[in-house]
C-alpha cells in the first residue's frame, strides 16, 4: 500500500487548481502562475486514446516552462494505452500524472471512463499499475465519494484501499457522489450534497495515505481550515471565476513573504506572453477570455471587461490597446 514517506512531506501540494474542461488550458495556467508560484496546476483532462492515435501530440501535451509544478490528467480505461501515455507524460516533462475517475460527463462515461469507472475498482487498479510501472512520476487519482447507488462509506473505503495497493500516491476526493443518469455535469457539481465528513472519516481511517479534498471551497480561509484535516485542498470553479480573490495563496497557504500582485501587475507581466501568442498566429480571445475574470468588484469593471471582450472577439485587440486599458486600472490602484 502506498503511504507517506517522511522525505516526501515537504513535497505535498497543499493547494491545487482543479482540472476543468474548457478552463484550465495553458493560458489560464499562465495567469494562475502569476498569482501563485506554489499551487499545483493541472491540465484539462486528456483522453489517453485520443492522445495515442493523434499525430499532433503537442496539441494535447505542450505547456509553458513557467507552469511547473504541473500535473497532466488522463482519462481512459485501457492499461496498454495508458502505459504509452505515462511514457509521453514523463518525456514531455510533467511533474506528475493524475487519473480521472470522477468526471460525470455522459460523453466521457459512454467511453467507460471518468466516474463510471469507479464502479470497477479492479480495472482502475490495473490502470494505476500501468501508469506507475511505466514512468518515474507520482501517479495520483481524482474520484468522487461514490457513484449512483455505489455510495456507501464501506464501498468508498474499499475502493481507496484497493487503489492504494495498486500504487496511487495521492487521492483527490470530490466530496460529492456522481449521479450518472438524470444529472448533467454542471448539476453534478452542485446538486449532490457535499459530505466533507465522509472524506474526513476516510482520512482518519487511512492516516498513512495522502488525501486531498475537493468541492465547494470558496476562499483561502476555508482552505486553511480544511488543511487541518486533509493533506491538500483542490479548488475549482471559484478560482476560475474569481482568480484575484485567491491572490494570497503563497502568503497564507505557503508562508511566503511576498506582496500579492494586483490585476494590472498580472496583466502587464503577461504582455510579452500575449504578444508572442499573437505573433505565432494565436487569437487574443484565447487568453483574454480568462484574463477578464481578473477584473471585478471595482468601479467600471464591467465596462473594462466588455471593452476587452468585444475587441478580442472581433480580432481588433492589439497590445497597445490592452496596455492603455491596463494603465487605467493601475491609475485607479488596481
Amino acid at each position: 500500500m502506498s503511504s507517506i514517506h517522511p522525505d516526501s512531506i515537504k513535497n505535498i501540494h497543499k493547494l491545487s487548481i482543479a482540472p476543468m474542461m474548457d478552463c484550465t488550458d495553458k493560458h489560464f495556467r499562465m495567469i494562475m502562475r502569476k498569482i501563485s508560484s506554489e499551487a499545483l496546476l493541472y491540465t484539462e483532462m486528456i483522453v489517453a486514446q485520443s492522445l495515442f492515435h493523434t499525430d499532433k501530440k503537442e496539441k494535447f501535451l505542450d505547456f509553458n516552462n513557467e507552469e511547473h509544478p504541473i500535473s497532466v490528467q488522463f482519462g481512459g480505461d485501457d492499461p496498454e494505452i495508458l502505459k504509452e501515455a505515462a511514457k509521453m507524460a514523463e518525456d514531455w516533462g510533467y511533474d506528475e500524472i493524475n487519473f480521472n475517475v470522477g468526471c460525470p460527463s455522459p460523453r466521457v462515461c459512454s467511453g467507460n471512463f471518468g466516474a463510471s469507472l469507479m464502479k470497477d475498482p479492479k480495472k482502475v487498479a490495473k490502470c494505476i499499475e500501468s501508469l506507475k510501472n511505466n514512468c518515474n512520476l507520482p501517479v495520483t487519482i481524482k474520484h468522487r465519494i461514490g457513484v449512483d447507488n455505489d455510495d456507501s462509506f464501506i464501498y468508498l473505503n474499499n475502493f481507496v484501499r484497493h487503489i492504494a495497493k495498486a500504487g496511487a500516491d495521492r487521492f483527490t476526493v470530490h466530496a460529492r457522489k456522481a449521479i450518472l443518469k438524470g444529472l448533467n455535469p454542471k448539476q453534478n457539481r452542485t446538486i449532490p450534497p457535499l459530505k466533507y465528513d465522509i472524506v474526513k472519516k476516510l482520512k482518519k481511517l487511512n492516516p498513512e495515505l495522502l488525501i486531498e479534498i475537493n468541492g465547494g471551497f470558496k476562499n483561502i480561509d476555508e482552505s486553511l481550515d480544511a488543511l487541518s484535516d486533509f493533506d491538500g485542498v483542490m479548488i475549482g470553479r471559484s478560482i476560475y471565476k474569481h482568480p484575484l480573490r485567491w491572490s494570497e495563496i503563497d502568503q497564507k497557504i505557503y508562508g511566503i513573504h511576498t506582496k500579492p500582485k494586483s490585476a494590472s501587475e498580472i496583466i502587464f507581466s503577461l504582455v510579452p506572453y500575449i504578444e508572442k501568442h499573437l505573433i505565432n498566429g494565436g487569437k487574443s480571445w484565447d487568453i483574454c477570455k480568462h484574463l477578464i475574470n481578473l477584473v471585478e468588484g471595482i468601479p467600471k469593471a464591467k465596462i473594462w471587461r466588455n471593452q476587452i471582450s468585444i475587441k478580442s472577439i472581433n480580432k481588433e485587440l492589439d497590445i497597445e490597446y490592452l496596455f492603455n486599458l491596463t494603465s487605467k486600472l493601475k491609475e485607479m490602484g488596481y
